[in-house]
């Protein structure tokens, strides 16, 4: 499967008569967008906002961040089963309004969303401090179940993005890069040399807010599958999380993975990448034992030398990863883990809730309990009373100033940019 990335730089975004992409800027006609996106009795209102880098602004608290893609080339469309058709995406090609951003705020709908500020303390642990974020705020209507809250908002995000990506279709993109991954035996044959890898994707999956979408499918209803690595730039995966917000993949990181981005650097260098085995995150025992067995027989069955292994969210999943680790490497298949940890403010607790010898080579996204305080800012769009309640924060999080103080982990995609080590960390 190959895929054509066209990614069209973004240098501002402005509101303007008409949604089109002009000389690195993205202008968007407001009430075009907001009729686009609307029509949901579920809302009872919805409002766009522009913030760009560097702004003493501050969303809070955030639901979602989604990239505007568009295909102009190839099967499927983006978001496929949400706003495409379910056909099998991930080749021919796509156009991306890359530094642009949409961001989904509002009341708040669980306890888990973050924070994204544009400066100061808190702009140096997000990557979305570095986008031109276009803010679609969803107020729901009074009494709205959580369940009907959250995909309201998802899809209002979502269909946003799409609106937006549209208008980079006819537009010559600044830089092209090809992603390619031959079908198993082909790939294989293509460099017999090189040990083979494969990126076991763990999606969060453990419900009651805590979900992510494959092809509009809930994760939890999977059995561990393969998927081409190219699908998931197209949005074949997709975030409905209310997780902690550090811990949570936004729809942003799947579309601009940085595991899979850094492994394709490396395909035919030192590494052969074989592709994706995704797999889910399961409250019960038993689901967990059936869902890592199925993932260590499949990585074995495609032949892979050794296996990157990353976990989303914190506590439970722990379990799920270290089995996935455990069955793989008794299989002979060597492992590295991306974790997520939360140590303690102080550093000194024990940071994952499961462990095993196997697990010997590991990369950590770092501390979600840091503590950090973020300074107060001149606008701010949402509810900063979130901060009080919103996981990391705590009663008086948010101080009479508009300054912020709570743990790492309210801050969105905080651990999206770790310099991933985990190719150097094992020998393979």
């Amino acid at each position: 499967m190959r895929l054509e990335l066209g990614k069209i730089y973004i240098k501002d975004v402005q509101f303007g008569p008409e949604t089109k992409v002009e000389n690195g800027i993205l202008f968007i006609n407001k009430e075009e967008l907001l009729k686009e996106v609307g029509g949901d009795e579920r809302l009872k209102s919805i409002d766009v906002d522009i913030v760009h880098p560097g702004e003493e602004a501050r969303i809070i608290p955030v639901k979602d961040v989604i990239e505007p893609r568009v295909k102009v080339e190839g099967p499927g469309g983006i978001f496929p089963g949400f706003i495409s058709k379910v056909d099998t995406v991930g080749s021919g090609k796509t156009h991306v309004l890359k530094g642009a951003a949409v961001v989904t705020t509002g009341k708040i709908v669980g306890f888990q969303e973050g924070i994204i500020d544009m400066s100061g303390e808190g702009a140096k642990y997000t990557p979305f401090s570095k986008t031109h974020n276009v803010v679609m705020i969803c107020e729901p209507v009074d009494n709205l179940p959580q369940h009907e809250h959250e995909e309201a908002v998802r899809m209002v995000g979502l269909k946003a993005a799409t609106y937006l990506g549209k208008a980079g279709r006819n537009v010559t993109p600044d830089e092209v890069k090809v992603y390619e991954t031959l079908p198993l035996l082909q790939q294989v044959a293509q460099y017999p040399n090189l040990p083979k890898v494969i990126y076991v994707y763990m999606l969060q999956s453990q419900g009651l807010l805590h979900d992510t979408y494959v092809y509009g499918v809930d994760a939890k209803k999977i059995i561990p599958t393969f998927i081409y690595p190219t699908e998931v730039f197209d949005g074949a995966i997709i975030s409905g999380n209310c997780v902690s917000a550090c811990d949570k993949n936004p729809t942003y990181v799947h579309m601009n993975h940085p595991i899979i981005e850094d492994l394709y650097e490396r395909h035919g260098k030192d590494i052969n990448f074989l592709g994706c085995v995704i797999t889910n995150e399961n409250v019960y025992l038993a689901d967990k034992e059936r869902s890592s067995n199925y993932t260590a027989k499949l990585v074995e069955f495609l032949g892979a030398d050794a296996v990157i292994i990353s976990e989303e969210g914190f506590g439970n999943p722990d379990a799920d990863l270290v089995m996935n680790c455990y069955k793989i490497e008794e299989k002979g298949i060597k492992t590295v883990l991306v974790t997520d940890e939360y140590a303690g403010r102080d550093g000194s607790s024990q940071s994952l809730a499961d462990s095993t010898p196997k697990g010997d080579a590991v990369v950590t996204a770092g501390n979600a309990n840091e503590v950090i305080v973020l300074p107060p800012m001149k606008k701010v769009i949402g509810h900063p009373e979130a901060a009080d309640v919103i996981a990391g924060g705590f009663a008086g999080s948010l101080r009479p100033d508009g300054s912020i103080e709570a743990e790492i982990q309210v801050i969105t995609g905080a651990t999206s940019e770790v310099g991933f080590g985990y190719l150097s960390a094992k020998t393979f």
